[in-house]
């Protein structure tokens, strides 16, 4: 079959590289990969995706998946082959009464938002509008309303596939038990994911939000003592601390310009309690200090401006097996040689809703780890790569002996594919397994790939 008989059969666009929308289309958020597929299919349904995929596997070409292209490992575009762009499907079906939402491959977080927020409803979800809603939970998901509700899988009621031979199925509990299992964490390598059915929860439209900036001066008492809030804070809120250098803006001083700061980024989902975050406002002299309500929607793009599509990025993780001592000891180490001008590095609490749930009910592995912790290296001249991931692959060598050896798997970098078993522990042989039975010739393998048992 012709790219001509393929666009025959395809009401969506089917795109080669001459063509108007081709660049467009294969581009990602992270500009330190420029891949070049060989044929772009701009799909708007699950007849068009298997068409696709029989294209793709009659003619030997590697199959790609985009959604919202946001994957730090470039996973979403690979050079060559056929390339599943799923950005066009943009539906958002809102049931209030049912608090239940169904959404198609390419909304985003901010889109999502948007649409049940009419309706005073929310979903755990990431904390950047523009990342796509159904690659972020195949992975996993989690946000500032993960403690009360869990991870973006442990939202999802059902999951209609594309399967490699082309049949659309739907996965929930009760069917398609195994492949519902495998979805809920094991990333793309089980077929293409059409649409997310998703509960929803009263959320908003108002909630407190704000940020509490210390200078990093004082960083292990700020640390510790955020240690010991956390321990007993309410589910309703989630804290992030961010270390990063202070960018030469008008909202900060002059003089601390450049400068590593700890930021407290704060969700607190009654917009009323503002005593249940005051401790944190009280550990020093604070360089900015805004805690007040706001609406969720805008809560949930407040990290858009720091991480825009365009720049280079670079992603380190681990599972904490606690926030100790030794482990704050050496971020304050390796903080103060921060590289990346937009560089950050964070701790992700975790507990609550999230650890409630066994850690064999779903793919994802990580329920157990008290904190994850992330850097995220951000800059834009190419350099200025060796000496930026030079830094943060130091900086997370270090950080190793504090880990529990698991990783979440939607922040692996590129250069992480070794650490695909960890990212699943013990669940990593039944998903080994279930590839044998859903994709036995590993077509579905631009990703963080589970290869078949």
């Amino acid at each position: 079959m012709s790219s001509n008989d393929l666009a025959a059969g395809i009401i969506g666009d089917v795109l080669t590289p001459d063509a108007h929308g081709y660049d467009e289309s294969r581009s990602m958020w992270n500009a330190r990969f420029d891949r070049r597929p060989d044929v772009i299919v701009r799909c708007t349904d699950a007849a068009e995706i298997a068409a696709a995929l029989d294209h793709a596997q009659s003619n030997g070409l590697r199959v790609s998946v985009k959604g919202g292209g946001h994957s730090y490992a470039a996973n979403s575009v690979a050079d060559g082959g056929l390339l599943i762009d799923l950005s066009a499907m943009k539906a958002v079906q809102v049931d209030a009464g049912a608090r239940t939402a169904t959404i198609g491959a390419g909304v985003t977080c901010g889109e999502l938002d948007a649409a049940t927020q009419d309706h005073g409803l929310a979903t755990p979800t990431p904390t950047v509008s523009s990342v796509g809603v159904v690659g972020a939970a195949l992975g996993g998901g989690g946000g500032y309303l993960s403690r009360k509700y869990g991870l973006t899988i442990d939202n999802v009621l059902s999951a209609r596939v594309v399967t490699v031979d082309g049949r659309e199925v739907t996965a929930t509990v009760s069917e398609q038990q195994d492949l519902f299992w495998a979805l809920r964490g094991g990333g793309g390598n089980f077929g293409v994911v059409t649409a997310l059915e998703l509960r929803l929860h009263e959320v908003g439209p108002q909630v407190l939000s704000g940020q509490v900036i210390y200078p990093f001066n004082d960083a292990a008492h700020l640390l510790r003592s955020f240690r010991d809030f956390m321990a007993t804070a309410p589910e309703e809120l989630q804290v992030y601390p961010f270390m990063f250098r202070v960018p030469p803006i008008d909202a900060f001083p002059a003089e601390v310009h450049g400068d590593p700061v700890i930021d407290f980024v704060l969700c607190h989902q009654n917009s009323d309690a503002a005593d249940d975050v005051q401790p944190l406002r009280e550990l020093g002299e604070t360089i900015l200090d805004v805690v007040a309500p706001a609406p969720y929607v805008e809560v949930q793009q407040g990290f858009d401006a720091n991480l825009p599509a365009g720049q280079r990025y670079y992603s380190k993780a681990h599972d904490l097996a606690g926030l100790t001592d030794a482990a704050i000891d050496t971020v304050v180490r390796y903080v103060p040689d921060m590289r990346g001008a937009f560089t950050a590095a964070y701790f992700d609490p975790g507990g609550g809703a999230i650890a409630r749930i066994d850690g064999s009910a779903t793919a994802y592995a990580g329920r157990e780890a008290p904190y994850g912790f992330h850097i995220l290296a951000g800059w834009t001249d190419a350099s200025e790569d060796a000496s930026v991931t030079g830094w943060a692959a130091d900086f997370h060598a270090a950080m190793a002996a504090h880990a529990t050896g698991g990783v979440y798997v939607n922040l692996l970098a590129d250069d992480e594919r070794d650490r695909v078993p960890a990212a699943y522990g013990a669940n990593y042989a039944r998903l080994t397994e279930l590839k044998r039975t859903w994709d036995p010739n590993n077509v579905f393998q631009s990703n963080h790939n589970i290869p078949p048992g």
